[in-house]
């Protein structure tokens, strides 16, 4: 390799005139490209002299340049980039997780691409049919899990948030303690004394909400339990409480909602059938969104940290790509007990 020891006094000007590229340095230190790429990726020791690796530094700073980072990485089998596939991202739950999964990947030089559902709920369609080779790993929401078959069976680590331990697919699981959270909602009514629930249950197929209604049943296995499912919009929970509020037998004292937004469509539906909340029924929530403070009375709700599981879930992806175990453990849930729960009406 030919490797010059002298600076050329003057450099001559960028080949594009544009952005100065490595074959730009390489003419102004008098190099070739293969040195100026062993001087700049730092592995040039042992190679070329340091008074070659000085000059082709100094023709670097001087022209301005900048490595094209995406094109070495790919060079180097990897892209730094991670895909977050999540239902919907108008859901301030998963705009949160994105935040955490960002700033986690932020201090490790990693991008986050994040794939909305173009259905807003659900799961998403298979988001790059031809740019697998472009990722490092995907994290996936469980709500999205249908997307994530394309990536089954490639050498893809993927990171699955709130979803089923069980799954043998995925290289690490990142989980809420789910179960926990529907067990406090019900124990914090049972102690206010209502014996009669209605389970407002999201009508979306998910591995969280099927946790979320097995440890319901299991808590309220020995007073009256009537589960309603509906759509996960305020409307139709709405209609859905109305139906539950107003059908045969003895009413309702306390509807237990997966979500703050089923939670919301259940307060309404109170209203509309002049009910007072909590004073006639009672109505809980999941998630502890900013809706769940906005409506009135404020909602008692299980606070899930959102920002914390997209964290969890980068440093996962983080982890197995370097060969190391994931961090073990659910993280837990707060229940948030507000204005929406109180003791049931007197008979």
């Amino acid at each position: 390799m030919h490797t010059p020891e002298q600076t050329p006094e003057h450099a001559p000007e960028p080949s594009g005139g544009t952005r100065p590229t490595s074959r730009d340095v390489a003419r102004a230190a008098g190099v070739s490209q293969a040195t100026v790429s062993l001087v700049l990726g730092d592995k040039w020791r042992g190679r070329v002299s340091e008074r070659t690796a000085d000059s082709v530094r100094e023709a670097a700073r001087g022209l301005g340049y900048r490595p094209n980072l995406a094109a070495r990485n790919l060079r180097l089998g990897s892209t730094r980039t991670a895909l977050l596939v999540v239902p919907a991202l108008t859901n301030e739950f998963f705009a949160r997780v994105y935040t955490g999964a960002a700033s986690v990947a932020a201090r490790h030089g990693f991008g986050v691409v994040l794939y909305p559902s173009p259905e807003g709920v659900g799961p998403a369609r298979d988001p790059f049919a031809s740019a697998r080779a472009a990722l490092d790993g995907v994290i996936a929401s469980s709500m999205a899990a249908v997307a994530l078959e394309a990536f089954r069976g490639t050498d893809l680590p993927l990171v699955m948030l709130d979803s089923d331990p069980a799954d043998t697919g995925a290289a690490a699981h990142v989980n809420l303690d789910i179960a926990d959270g529907m067990r406090q909602v019900t124990g914090h009514l049972l102690s206010l004394g209502h014996r009669r629930f209605v389970h407002l249950a999201s009508a979306v197929p998910s591995w969280t909400f099927d946790v979320r209604g097995a440890a319901l049943a299991d808590a309220l296995r020995e007073v009256s339990v009537r589960t309603v499912r509906a759509p996960l919009d305020v409307d139709g929970a709405r209609t859905a409480a109305e139906k539950a509020l107003t059908g045969p037998g003895a009413r309702p004292t306390a509807i237990v909602c997966d979500d703050d937004i089923l939670a919301a469509g259940a307060c309404k539906a109170a209203r509309r059938l002049g009910l007072r909340v909590p004073e006639d029924v009672s109505v809980t929530g999941f998630d502890d969104l900013a809706l769940a403070t906005a409506v009135e009375p404020e909602l008692t709700t299980v606070r899930l940290p959102a920002e914390r599981i997209g964290e969890r879930g980068m440093a996962a992806l983080l982890a197995v790509l370097a060969g190391r175990p994931p961090e073990p453990g659910d993280l837990p849930v707060t229940l948030m007990a507000r204005g929406s729960s109180g003791p049931p009406p007197a008979a």
